[in-house]
């Protein structure tokens, strides 16, 4: 063999054992992430078997192109469809506790309010719990998932989020007056406050939060609150808008009167109260409801 071909194979020897002593190393070093109640979770690898308990999170891991890791999910992750066919392990907030073990899951994915972790952890099981409340929240939950499930470049997911929102924004006039808005998030008068992902969108899109920031992300609101705060624009999804025009006050209001009120169906809903990797498409939903419901 001449010199050079001689050569040419150490070298690529000598790179493949390179190479392999990397994923060795990789391998030994495991996973170790902090999740957001400040537990530091270890792993030997990355995570190949995964139940997610909040849809968020469900479409975060999918998005991430690992929706083959997912093993069962809670039973409002519906998105992408491919996920409806995993079993379906009850609440995020009350997870079938025996079902979820019986999953032998790597880890599972939960958001901070559920009670169910230390449940988990006390049989055996990984957990790491995360919390969602602004649009920072939302890249950095995305930057720990990337981090955990060993997907190099997330943030490519929140340059393209982010790409889709200000491409949202950039399709309404310019407004003389800033609308004002009242966003019904869910049963029971819960609305989405001005630090909160949905209040985030809407400041983008230009509109006003008749919520004032220091009630909090998701304050649950007196319906007379709504009624002297009088918004030129109501967002509702359609699960919680029955009998809207049968609130005390609320016929009088001009966004009732003059039915400025965007009703959202339950996929769309869906994709306005989950911050994650849809959230641009939750800008358009929110620009189209602006454009055809807001104008004076």
């Amino acid at each position: 063999m001449p010199k050079t071909w001689a050569s040419l194979w150490r070298w690529l020897l000598c790179g493949l054992l390179a190479l392999a002593g990397l994923v060795n190393l990789a391998h030994a070093q495991g996973v170790q992430i902090t999740d957001d109640r400040g537990v530091r979770v270890a792993l030997p690898q990355a995570p190949q078997r995964i139940v997610s308990l909040l849809p968020s999170l469900t479409e975060t891991v999918c998005e991430l192109g690992q929706c083959h890791r997912l093993v069962g999910v809670d039973r409002y992750s519906n998105y992408p469809a491919s996920v409806r066919r995993l079993p379906q392990l009850g609440g995020g907030l009350d997870p079938q506790i025996e079902s979820v073990v019986a999953l032998r899951p790597d880890v599972v994915l939960m958001s901070t309010s559920s009670r169910a972790a230390l449940r988990l952890e006390a049989l055996g099981l990984k957990v790491v719990a995360l919390d969602t409340k602004s649009a920072a929240d939302a890249r950095r939950v995305l930057g720990t998932l990337g981090q955990l499930l060993a997907v190099p470049d997330a943030d490519r997911v929140w340059r393209a989020i982010e790409a889709g929102v200000g491409a949202a924004a950039q399709s309404l006039p310019p407004r003389s007056r800033p609308l004002r808005v009242y966003y019904e998030v869910s049963t029971g008068g819960y609305a989405a406050g001005p630090s909160s992902f949905i209040g985030e969108l809407m400041a983008r899109m230009g509109v006003s939060n008749i919520v004032t920031p220091d009630l909090g992300p998701f304050p649950r609101i007196n319906p007379e609150y709504v009624v002297r705060a009088d918004p030129d624009l109501i967002m509702i999804g359609s699960h919680h808008a029955a009998n809207l025009g049968a609130r005390p006050g609320w016929p009088q209001m001009r966004a009732v009167r003059d039915q400025r009120v965007c009703i959202f169906n339950r996929d769309e809903s869906d994709v306005l109260v989950r911050p994650g990797p849809r959230m641009a498409e939750a800008a358009r939903l929110m620009a189209r409801c602006i454009a055809s419901k807001g104008a004076p």
